[in-house]
């Protein structure tokens, strides 16, 4: 039995739970979220707590069962506390400053890198080597770190770049370190 899919999910004061079939609906003070899950999960409030059963232990159901009751964990978690992913930018001359609703990055191109945030995300940069986005999704909340990342990704020779906090970047020898055998 699925020790994760046994647990209830216990429901904080001032967040609506509402299952309609495989629907689920979670409304807090952060936000609004609505998922499909798969019909084969059940998926029931009980008093102040969210139950997720499986009909049968079939390998298919049982990989299901956690699945389900992590995700509906996590909408649960978003509109109470929210998810916030914190990257951090290394590199002479590189920086990041918040223009109005625009993240301008200065990475190390001809050009400044312009993203911004979208109803979903928010982008916070406290100090010039330091981007926090934050938002109730935590699924849209990683992918749109990852697509920051993405603009300059830590490199394995100097390091430079922009990496999550706490990221280990494992570093190379250079071509002058190579010769003496």
């Amino acid at each position: 039995m699925s020790r994760i899919g046994r647990k209830p999910i216990n429901i904080p004061a001032g967040v609506e739970v509402k299952v309609n079939g495989s629907e689920v609906s979670v409304k807090g003070p952060k936000g609004a979220l609505s998922q499909t899950f798969n019909p084969k999960m059940n998926i029931a409030v009980e008093g102040s707590e969210i139950v997720v059963t499986r009909p049968d232990d079939e390998k298919e159901s049982r990989s299901l069962h956690g699945l389900t009751r992590t995700l509906v964990h996590n909408m649960v978690v978003g509109v109470t506390d929210g998810f916030s992913k914190t990257l951090e930018v290394q590199g002479v001359g590189y920086r990041v400053q918040k223009q109005g609703k625009d993240l301008v990055m200065n990475l190390g191109f001809s050009h400044q890198v312009i993203v911004s945030e979208n109803e979903d995300i928010k982008i916070d940069a406290p100090n010039p080597n330091t981007i926090v986005i934050s938002g109730i999704d935590k699924q849209k909340v990683g992918q749109f770190a990852a697509e920051v990342r993405e603009k300059r990704p830590p490199e394995p020779y100097k390091g430079k770049g922009i990496r999550y906090a706490g990221e280990y970047v494992r570093r190379k020898e250079g071509k002058a370190g190579k010769g003496s055998k």
